[in-house]
């Protein structure tokens, strides 16, 4: 595989992380999304408050001068938490692993929190090979689903 670029997210990327989100299967997986996957003003809106929150670490995910998806950093229930979201047509072919274990030396907070959907089997093997392990289950409604859906709650404590 060719090498993988993470770079600072700019507002230049968010058309395509738009399209990546519009993808039916891609949400099914992802559970907790928006409630309309194909509002622009909705996702704009929502990545704009993600662009200015200087809190939030988040980084485009680049292979072959391609942007293939995005991976940040944020608070979510006063605990630090990491996320990721790359296009389906670039599943299976260890990038979100290697985006993540490159994302994660850049982050000195222990322990760091991940969370999908118990049935992402794919996100689920990616988070472990990371070294998370899973330390809890919650659920909560999803949009992409309309119906609650069980998660797992998984931790990294220490240096990856």
């Amino acid at each position: 595989m060719s090498s993988i670029i993470l770079r600072n997210v700019n507002e230049d990327d968010l058309p395509i992380f738009f399209k990546y989100q519009q993808n039916r299967e891609a949400n099914y997986m992802a559970a907790f999304t928006s409630k309309d996957h194909n509002d622009w003003d909705s996702f704009l809106t929502h990545w704009t408050k993600i662009l200015m929150n200087e809190d939030f670490i988040k980084q485009t995910i680049i292979v072959d001068s391609n942007v293939v998806g995005h991976i940040l950093k944020f608070e979510q229930f006063g605990e630090p938490e990491v996320s990721y979201w790359i296009g389906k047509e670039y599943w299976g072919k260890g990038i979100a692993t290697k985006a993540l274990r490159e994302f994660l030396k850049h982050i000195s907070i222990r322990p760091r929190y991940a969370r999908a959907a118990k049935d992402n089997a794919g996100s689920l093997k990616v988070l472990e090979k990371c070294g998370f392990v899973i330390t809890g289950e919650d659920s909560g409604f999803s949009n992409a689903r309309g119906e609650d859906v069980e998660e797992f709650i998984l931790t990294l404590d220490k240096n990856e």
